[in-house]
């Protein structure tokens, strides 16, 4: 099914907050055992579709999970997201260093696949993350140094590139045979770039795990998330083949989606940290309200959190979230889109 197919079934709008790290909350866990244990992250996720009922769970995001299976060093701590410490690849023939990945044996990959396959049995969208492969060569390489290296080093950003892009479409393959209904690629890196080196260096490479996902059995839906403010690379951004775009907080959402064709679906964007975290129950539904409100003239949204909750974040907030979203209508119910709002006109 496509997303704006799903999107347009639903007489209500959909509600899909990124919530896996406080859902440790509700299992007394902590991130890092979640992070190895893929009975226990199902128990988290499981948990939290029981305490708020939203119409998707996504897996724990985990920007490291490639990273480690490729043999990148990393850190775990307790609370919080790990983080890669070593970025040795410095010209294409370090690349040599690295070997294919098995993603049923290699590193934590596994374990994300039995969270998936354990939550099977939920009434609910399942979704999972992939780094994007411009990401993940940024991790191999640096992200600054990659980015420099867009200019300085084309050879090097293409090779990482492409080996990326093999361990990336392998493990959201993976992912795609254990359950996962949605698959999230992370391209947080790229918000570094320009538009004409996001069309080099990471467009073309997320277009190929984006391909290859559609060209399985499951045929997953498809979205991209890319860090910050990422306006000026909306565009490009849709023109991947995905068929959503998960929307940062810095954002306007009416904006960016007056800017995007009606069949790519945008997600988002509660403020996870300054709405979520620092903000009252009140706070969060008049933020929620004021959002819904914006965007009720366009039926291809959802309501979601800009990016993944910190663990902190107050169960009653993600409540309010829920509870503010709820019964309002999609606009493809109640007779499309209206004409753009603020004098947004369509690109």
């Amino acid at each position: 099914m496509q997303l704006i197919d799903l999107v347009g079934s639903h007489p209500e709008r959909l509600r899909v907050p990124l919530m896996g790290f406080p859902g440790t909350q509700l299992t007394q866990s902590t991130i890092r055992q979640n992070l190895f244990d893929g009975a226990l992250q199902a128990r988290t996720c499981g948990a939290l579709v029981e305490r708020f009922e939203p119409d998707a769970v996504f897996t724990m995001m985990d920007l490291s999970v490639e990273a480690e299976a490729i043999g990148l060093p990393v850190t775990f701590p307790i609370d919080e997201s790990p983080t890669v410490t070593k970025h040795p690849v410095t010209s294409p023939t370090d690349l040599d260093a690295f070997g294919p990945v098995d993603p049923a044996v290699n590193g934590r990959m596994p374990v994300f696949a039995e969270t998936l396959c354990r939550l099977s049995g939920l009434d609910v969208l399942k979704g999972a993350y992939v780094i994007g492969p411009f990401s993940l060569a940024g991790l191999m390489i640096g992200a600054t140094e990659l980015a420099m290296a867009t200019v300085e080093d084309w050879d090097l950003v293409h090779a990482a590139a492409a080996y990326a892009t093999q361990v990336s479409t392998a493990y959201a393959e993976m992912l795609s045979a254990a359950g996962a209904d949605i698959v999230c690629i992370l391209e947080p890196t790229a918000v570094l770039i320009s538009p004409r080196a996001f069309k080099r260096f990471s467009g073309p490479y997320i277009e190929q795990v984006v391909a290859a996902l559609h060209a399985t059995a499951a045929d997953p839906m498809t979205l991209l998330h890319v860090c910050g403010d990422s306006r000026h690379l909306i565009k490009a951004m849709c023109r991947t083949g995905v068929q959503g775009l998960s929307l940062d907080a810095p954002m306007d959402p009416v904006a960016t989606i007056e800017a995007m064709p009606e069949e790519v679906v945008l997600v988002g964007n509660v403020d996870p940290v300054t709405t979520m975290v620092q903000s009252s129950t009140d706070g969060v539904a008049a933020a929620t309200e004021a959002l819904m409100m914006a965007m009720a003239p366009y039926p291809n949204f959802v309501l979601s959190t800009g990016c993944d909750l910190p663990p902190e974040t107050p169960l009653e907030n993600i409540k309010a979230l829920m509870q503010a979203g709820r019964g309002s209508p999609s606009s493809s119910h109640a007779g499309g889109r209206a004409r753009p709002l603020d004098g947004h006109q369509r690109a």
